[in-house]
């Protein structure tokens, strides 16, 4: 019941930031929709349509998270943290697709000579832009740091290229304030269109790279296969894998122990090494799997990988592992 209170009563790091980046991305899309409308500055609106996505995304992300940070269950006995990942991809492309939108009116805005108007007022609302959205980064890398969060990174690096976008758009409106030279504007909106495209892939590659179950990075899966392959009483082991969810770390291992060895001390050898394990992203949750063998039979392992089911069974029934 206390556990029951705790989800109730308590909101955790990952949703607040959500919350706190969905209200400062509708307070940027009031105050830039209406003077992008009203002087005509492509690279204004273009800053609007990012902060609409930001808010859309953002609130996404509240609910991605709170979804995956709901317990296993037997539907879904390794829980939902994927998500988060799927939330990643999507809001990648939303990315993508607004970038697109804003290459579209840059093209557009030279096409048809369009002038931009109420210059010092955009200025200020662009600078008042880049104060909102220094203090929301801050904030959100870190959280990103504490809970290493994919979709919370994601949106930290989202409003990091929104933070060289405002700049971007205040060189802007500068130089068309003191030139004249309207299609400034439009350049700077297409250039800030490329370089969020190039920003989103970042997202969509990690999203994509859990979904396919990939492995942790390869200096953690190094420092695993050390802490057990140094243990004293395991004579070695086989079949690791690993991989993430984003917020729960997967291990699987075959340990080779003495035949002759109990239950109760494998069982206090596996426990000494999950304690290891998840010491090395102590902010992650550790989902540790360990088998035991009394021989090293990875062999078995890739039989029954490749579905050769009656061979592996007629090995072992033959004794054939020794």
């Amino acid at each position: 019941m206390a556990n029951l209170s705790y989800k109730i009563g308590e909101i955790s790091a990952q949703r607040r930031a959500t919350i706190v980046s969905t209200s400062a991305a509708a307070l940027l899309t009031l105050v830039k929709l209406f003077v992008g409308l009203m002087s005509g500055s492509v690279a204004v609106l273009a800053s609007a349509i990012d902060s609409i996505l930001d808010m859309g995304v953002s609130l996404f992300n509240f609910f991605a998270i709170k979804k995956a940070e709901e317990h296993p269950n037997e539907m879904f006995p390794y829980g939902k943290g994927k998500v988060q990942a799927i939330a990643g991809v999507i809001e990648g492309t939303i990315i993508t697709l607004s970038g697109l939108f804003i290459i579209y009116e840059a093209i557009r805005k030279v096409l048809h000579h369009q002038s931009t108007e109420y210059l010092g007022a955009s200025l200020g609302i662009m600078l008042f832009s880049i104060l909102v959205t220094w203090l929301l980064v801050r904030y959100l890398l870190r959280i990103a740091k504490e809970t290493d969060n994919i979709v919370i990174k994601a949106d930290a690096l989202h409003y990091q290229t929104d933070l060289l976008s405002n700049g971007a758009v205040v060189a802007a409106l500068l130089i068309v304030w003191l030139t004249g030279w309207d299609w400034v504007d439009a350049l700077f909106g297409l250039g800030i269109g490329l370089y969020i495209i190039y920003s989103a892939y970042e997202i969509i590659e990690e999203g994509v790279m859990i979904l396919l179950d990939r492995s942790l990075p390869s200096e953690i899966v190094a420092k695993i296969g050390e802490i057990i392959g140094n243990h004293p009483k395991v004579n070695g082991y086989h079949w690791l894998k690993t991989r993430t969810d984003g917020s729960h770390n997967f291990v699987e291992f075959h340990l080779v122990l003495t035949p002759e060895m109990t239950l109760e001390e494998a069982h206090r050898i596996a426990e000494d090494l999950e304690c290891k394990i998840a010491s090395l992203e102590p902010n992650k949750g550790w989902v540790i799997t360990p088998h035991f063998d009394p021989y090293d039979d990875e062999h078995l392992n890739e039989i029954y990988y490749e579905g050769k089911i009656r061979y592996a069974c007629a090995q072992e029934d033959s004794g054939g592992g020794n």
